[in-house]
């Protein structure tokens, strides 16, 4: 067996003991935060835990102490990905006085919310019968980790500290990278400390309270993050709210309520702008409304790059071609804008020119942009790195997808000149040993060995458990070229340039016949994982021959089989399809690619059953993946679970550092919404072909779909075991066509 590569982006080292059961996210813009659910980031954590803008870790320790003591969690909640609550009480402690102090006397009330700076409001409220002082102690820290670096890659050298600089109202922690640019964290207080010092690198905050039974005070945090390229030239999340140099302005208490206010205010216009999914069971209205918000809060405007929905959070809270595409593809259902905003930033950073270092090519879409300091100092090549085969296969179907959907020429014009860039790539770079396929192989010595989405050193693996030898054509990614170039022809017809849509419409057909030649395996009843760089078919049992059944290059029969196929025991926990049969020698239900269960690959699966009708395995995928999602918190599908088989008793095993939210697992809820109603587009028409509800869904309300230039407003109801959909309303020039 080859051994495993040892690079940044192959291999992410965390030690078991640091992995956390259970985190709380908030994101909005390009700040995030991760933090147990009582809201504490321990020092020294290796976990990932802390506050993050720009690809660094601005804040990596913050502790609380009730007077000396770790409060008692209680519970907590997060609102619209922004917002979070968190209920504690005390551990019983003495006064200085030696009086004792019970468990559960004192609550601590937490809130906080992101909008540019984390803003924190700790309230406190004694119900004991007399008046008790407690001491409340706040230790803060800030590593400056990028974040390839929190995950584990090695570094031989970093940059310099600056001495924490302790002032009256807060800390000033600053740190200057190897690329010489200087990034800070300003931690400000009110009302002001009764003490404050630095400690081994740590500020210390202490405050003297003196609570009055069930009387409320209040303790006001806010920590900024900033970053000075050069002298004069600071780059914050933003210009509002407490700014390092105003000391005795005490606006934190104004800018906490301003900042919550200003961002319900957005979340509720960006539930306006969405399609709204009603229906008769709570628990599935839930799950959609938190993906609804989820959507919103992966959504980041980038300061002079453009607006893209990030990856996911932790580790991908960043600009990701393959899954920007694929989110943006899977809730044009919900938003259309997802899909242009996307496209159009990553037409802004299409490959120029050929540069090894980063795999780019021109024509081609890039894999990820980062912008710490590992990246700006080109210790990485993520600036941006461009090893994704497939990434510009999708960029063409959903540019093509988003013109079905909208009609809107003007926006497929604009984009006109990145398209046939695509193309240019496909046909100049793409094939790399001309044999009419899509392959990759790795040049970058940073680069990624995989470069399909399984994308994790050993996500293709050979029946004996070794690793090909590349190039390395996938199966999906020739679906996915059959596709993109139907589609392409049929954008060029509607640009008028009928040469191309027919040169085009050949080489469909050409990638079609040649796939069914070299992929299909007779005896098996499946399709090839891929070829290896001796043109063998290497035929390991994965799902990707699943993610094919969507582009209709299958003929009826073949993708009957290939449907049945996924949904043997091996290949199918019970919770969804898995990502390797159980019966190979390389599966691991608890691997990244290699047994586990990913909601997005069952989603673009069940877009495929849909698509030649298997409504029983769509159904049954349906029921499970939705009851599977009623076990993880806030009924959010994460990233991955681990692919364990299905028990009477228990949910679905946590994969332990799953990105939570995700953006290709969110955007799955829409894409199941879509495959389940048979809905599609064509202009101003919409279509709704043989629409069902599964059993745990009996009405359905789907109200502001976009469609066209127009609003539509559906019904649909189940009765005697089949689904009966309505137009209840239709606004501007829009058609609805209904196949029973």
């Amino acid at each position: 067996m080859s051994i495993c590569p040892l690079h940044p982006m192959d291999i992410w080292r965390i030690s078991p003991q640091e992995i956390q059961p259970v985190t709380e996210v908030l994101k909005e813009g390009e700040v995030f935060l991760v933090s147990l659910p009582g809201g504490e980031i321990p020092r020294e954590n290796r976990a990932g835990l802390g506050l993050y803008y720009m690809d660094t870790r601005f804040l990596s320790c913050f502790e609380v102490y009730l007077a000396g003591t770790r409060p008692v969690f209680l519970s907590g909640v997060t609102r619209e990905s922004h917002f979070s609550r968190i209920e504690a009480t005390n551990s019983e402690f003495k006064t200085d006085d030696g009086a004792v102090v019970p468990l559960q006397t004192i609550h601590q009330r937490t809130l906080r919310v992101l909008r540019h700076s984390l803003y924190q409001r700790v309230r406190f409220v004694s119900f004991a019968s007399c008046p008790i002082t407690l001491r409340v102690r706040l230790v803060f820290c800030a590593d400056f980790a990028d974040i390839f670096e929190v995950r584990g890659a090695q570094r031989a050298v970093r940059g310099v500290y600056d001495p924490l600089a302790v002032r009256r109202d807060g800390f000033l922690f600053s740190y200057v990278g190897r690329d010489q640019i200087r990034r800070s964290t300003f931690i400000a207080f009110s009302p002001f400390p009764d003490r404050i010092w630095a400690e081994g690198g740590h500020g210390i905050a202490e405050f003297e309270l003196n609570l009055l039974p069930q009387k409320r005070r209040y303790i006001f945090v806010q920590v900024t993050p900033f970053i000075e390229r050069r002298e004069g030239e600071v780059q914050p999340p933003g210009s509002s709210g407490y700014w390092p140099g105003s000391p005795g302005d005490d606006n934190i208490e104004i800018a906490f309520p301003r900042a919550s206010y200003d961002l319900a205010k957005s979340y509720s216009e960006w539930r306006r702008e969405c399609t709204s999914f009603t229906s008769d069971n709570s628990h599935f209205n839930q799950m959609v409304g938190r993906a609804v918000t989820d959507l919103r809060a992966l959504m980041t405007d980038y300061t002079g790059m453009g607006r893209i929905v990030d990856a996911g959070i932790p580790w991908y809270a960043a600009p990701f071609g393959r899954d920007a595409l694929i989110a943006s593809w899977q809730t044009l259902i919900l938003n259309p804008k997802i899909a242009k905003d996307s496209l159009r930033f990553l037409a802004g950073y299409q490959g120029q020119k050929v540069d090894s270092w980063r795999e780019e090519r021109p024509g081609k879409i890039f894999h990820e942009i980062r912008r710490g300091e590992m990246a700006c100092a080109r210790e990485v090549p993520h600036t941006p790195y461009y090893g994704s085969v497939d990434a510009t296969l999708w960029f063409i179907i959903l540019l093509a997808e988003v013109y079905y959907w909208t009609g809107d020429r003007d926006f497929l014009e604009e984009l006109a000149g990145p398209l046939y860039k695509c193309l240019d790539w496909y046909r100049e770079y793409g094939d790399l040993d001309g044999d009419g396929y899509v392959e990759y192989l790795r040049e970058s010595e940073h680069g990624l060995t995989n470069q399909g989405w399984k994308d994790s050193w050993d996500g293709v693996v050979d029946q004996d458990g070794s690793i090909p030898r590349g190039p390395l054509a996938l199966v999906e990614v020739q679906a996915y070229l059959y596709l993109a170039l139907r589609y392409a022809a049929d954008l060029m017809f509607v640009l008028g340039d009928y040469r191309e849509g027919a040169r085009l419409t050949q080489e469909a057909s050409r990638v079609r016949d040649q796939f069914l030649r070299d992929f299909w395996m007779q005896e098996e009843g499946f399709l090839a994982f891929c070829l290896d760089y001796k043109k063998r078919p290497l035929k390991t049992i994965v799902s990707n021959p699943g993610q094919c059944l969507f582009t209709g290059i299958l003929p009826a029969p073949q993708a009957e089989r290939v449907a049945q196929r996924l949904f043997e025991p091996d290949l199918y926990s019970g919770w969804g399809i898995r990502t390797m049969s159980a019966a190979e020698k390389a599966y691991n239900p608890m691997s990244y690619h290699n047994g586990s269960v990913w909601p997005h690959d069952n989603a673009i699966i069940a877009q495929g059953l849909r698509h030649y009708e298997q409504f029983a395995l769509l159904e049954r995928l349906l029921t499970d993946i939705y009851e599977a999602a009623l076990f993880f918190p806030y009924y959010r599908l994460p990233e991955l679970f681990c692919g364990f088989a299905r028990r009477e008793v228990g949910g679905p095993v946590r994969y332990p550092t799953s990105c939570d939210p995700q953006a290709w697992a969110v955007g799955s809820v829409f894409l199941f919404l879509r495959a389940m109603l048979g809905l599609s587009c064509r202009g101003n028409e919409i279509l709704v072909g043989k629409p069902f509800l599964p059993e745990w869904l009996s009405e359905l309300y789907v109200q502001n779909l976009v469609v066209g230039s127009g609003h539509v407003e559906l019904e649909f109801a189940r009765s005697r075991g089949k689904t009966f959909c309505n137009v209840i309303r239709c606004e501007g020039e829009v058609k609805v066509v209904i196949h029973p």
